[in-house]
């Protein structure tokens, strides 16, 4: 039986990973495209994508191709998923107030991809969990919802996802993917699953804890190197030279890794790291350097905010009753992207002092930064500001007047990214 026929597959969770996955898999394959929220579907049965992930013309590919054994459907009715047998999970795992993994999202889906398991099925998990998730957490949910066995009535595989939010250059099919099964030959049926759609190749891992290891340390590792940085700038804060002349001297030497200092957000690499640490402690280790780069990192936006305060009261400002600007809330530049955006700890903080923040982005979504945080976005910037924090480096910044948004020259402007022309702002990360 050739793939097309074999694999009749279901994605569920259409957000930023899923949605850019079933267009690629709707293109060679019958595929259903499955979301709980009946606005997403009703989007995209449209044509429409808010997350601006999807290739448009690509989607409008996929579903045009709808027949018999090719093509991408969409549909929240769950009665469908039982005419599929091979299920990629893409739902979120975020972590809670404690930063404690939240597995509720992934657990339901094992939950209802239980009920419609049927012998032969394949389950394939995306989602970054820690090494050991799919197995000790999974499965047995799989198993009893379903009344079958695992590897050997049904089976599963796991393979990380890589997308970038808002990159359109390193996009789904030219990232190489790790992939992996629950034995020999479900690793290799599902590595050449991917293969068949990911242009870039694909790496077979051992065994599913592999790969899910080597999602968790991946932004484990750039996390603790951005931690690095960080701490660079709160030093040479301090000693009163600028982080980024640092890092462009010590960029000459062609081994130095040129990361740069900033607010470290998103659902990877400001999350997976408290994964990999819970799994640690699980195991009776307490990992030293992965934890204190995350606090390091997550005091980030407090630092700034206090840095522009103590350069507010150094041109004579008061700052009870000022206004100030937020350019920026998504976690990164030009996208829409807002989730565990760290440009938050700059708003609470400056509010705390008792200035008056609005924020800006012409990239997010009004109302789910309202729904997500409580805050409201300002149409239009054409106000007079007392501080100006460019937080997130959307292209659309550099054409600013910021001339015209200042308070007279008692200002100040921060730039958190170094993006901006030197000689405009008053201090910089």
């Amino acid at each position: 039986m050739d793939n097309k026929a074999k694999h009749k597959i279901a994605v569920i969770g259409l957000g930023y990973v899923g949605l850019p996955l079933a267009v690629e898999f709707g293109k060679k394959y019958d595929v259903l495209g499955f979301d709980i929220n009946g606005d997403r579907i009703a989007e995209l049965q449209e044509g429409k994508d808010h997350t601006r992930e999807a290739d448009l013309e690509g989607l409008k590919e996929a579903t045009a191709k709808r027949g018999d054994n090719i093509g991408l459907w969409f549909s929240f009715n769950r009665d469908e998923l039982k005419k599929y047998n091979t299920y990629i999970i893409t739902v979120p795992t975020p972590i809670d107030q404690f930063k404690t993994p939240d597995l509720t999202p992934l657990l339901k889906a094992s939950e209802m991809i239980g009920s419609v398991l049927k012998v032969g099925d394949i389950v394939i998990y995306e989602s970054t969990v820690y090494p050991g998730c799919t197995e000790e957490d999974c499965v047995p949910i799989l198993e009893k919802v379903s009344g079958l066995k695992f590897n050997i009535d049904f089976f599963c595989g796991y393979s990380p996802e890589r997308i970038n939010p808002g990159d359109k250059v390193n996009t789904l099919t030219k990232i190489k993917k790790v992939t992996s099964g629950s034995n020999h030959e479900v690793a290799e049926l599902v590595d050449q699953l991917y293969r068949s759609i990911i242009v870039a190749g694909t790496h077979k891992a051992p065994n599913l804890k592999v790969a899910e290891a080597s999602k968790a340390i991946e932004n484990a590792q750039r996390d603790v190197n951005i931690s690095f940085v960080n701490e660079l700038a709160l030093i040479f804060d301090r000693i009163g030279i600028d982080t980024t002349d640092v890092i462009e001297a010590a960029g000459t030497k062609w081994n130095f890794l040129k990361y740069k200092p900033g607010l470290v957000g998103g659902h990877c690499i400001g999350v997976d790291p408290y994964y990999l640490a819970h799994k640690a402690e699980r195991v009776g280790y307490h990992p030293e350097v992965i934890l204190s780069g995350r606090r390091l990192n997550d005091n980030m936006g407090m630092f700034v905010a206090n840095k522009v305060v103590k350069l507010m009261i150094a041109k004579g400002q008061r700052i009870k009753g000022a206004r100030a600007l937020l350019l920026g809330i998504t976690f990164k530049e030009n996208c829409p992207d807002i989730r565990n955006t760290r440009v938050t700890d700059i708003y609470k903080e400056l509010t705390q002092f008792g200035i008056n923040v609005e924020i800006y982005d012409p990239h997010a979504n009004k109302e789910e930064v309202k729904n997500e945080y409580g805050l409201e976005l300002v149409d239009n910037i054409n106000k007079h500001y007392d501080a100006i924090i460019l937080a997130v480096s959307h292209e659309e910044f550099k054409d600013i007047e910021y001339k015209a948004l200042k308070n007279g020259n008692s200002t100040v402007i921060f730039d958190t990214k170094a993006f901006l022309d030197r000689d405009l702002v008053d201090g910089r990360l």
